[in-house]
């Protein structure tokens, strides 16, 4: 269980290096920083490997509570799906993208561990959705569960790891409503597609 010393240390490192990077700073930058002492923070992690897999614990963490807010509202399961997408998009314009390319270069077991572990919560969520939206008749009954989670998984992923210069012509949020649009309309029968067409104009897409 994570107390609150710990907490804020993790939060605070957490917004030192999207604003300056990793590679550039070090653990005593972080002590400083943070007003605290070498001592305080080595009390909470080992090294700057450490840091960054509690960090990315504690992003995960802050999504999945998300999460649970949207699936406590009752929402059906396209827009339960949105909004669940939503919050992943969010979260990637919180990061500097240089943080991303520095933990994947500097850090690829740190990196690794964090994206697997991302991977087994959102594909499960998915796998939810999908029960969800056959039970509640807008999804198909002949859907693969399994390989359709994976790969609404990697079409998040893929999104996320754009960059400004491969979408130059369009905003993020066109990006993204094509995207949901896409899937939608891939996995939902007659009724899934009606109720879409109906709403598109009321969905929120922004993020």
């Amino acid at each position: 269980m994570i107390d609150e010393r710990q907490n804020k240390i993790i939060e605070g490192a957490y917004n030192i290096f999207i604003k300056h990077g990793i590679r550039n700073v070090s653990m005593d930058d972080i002590s400083r920083m943070m007003g605290i002492s070498k001592k305080t923070l080595y009390q909470v992690v080992s090294n700057k490997a450490d840091l960054l897999e509690q960090i990315g614990a504690h992003i995960q963490q802050t999504i999945l509570l998300k999460v649970d807010e949207v699936l406590d509202k009752n929402l059906n399961a396209i827009d339960c799906l949105l909004e669940m997408s939503k919050i992943s998009g969010e979260n990637h314009f919180r990061i500097n993208p240089i943080l991303t390319f520095e933990i994947r270069k500097y850090y690829p077991q740190v990196y690794e561990k964090y994206l697997s572990h991302k991977k087994d919560i959102i594909v499960g969520k998915i796998i939810s959705n999908i029960d969800k939206g056959i039970k509640e008749g807008f999804y198909r009954q002949d859907l693969n569960k399994e390989i359709v989670a994976h790969l609404y998984f990697q079409k998040i992923e893929d999104f996320q790891n754009m960059s400004q210069e491969e979408i130059q012509n369009f905003s993020f949020t066109k990006v993204f409503e094509v995207m949901f649009e896409n899937h939608i309309r891939g996995i939902s029968n007659q009724k899934g597609i009606e109720y879409f067409e109906k709403q598109k104009a009321k969905l929120n897409f922004n993020i």
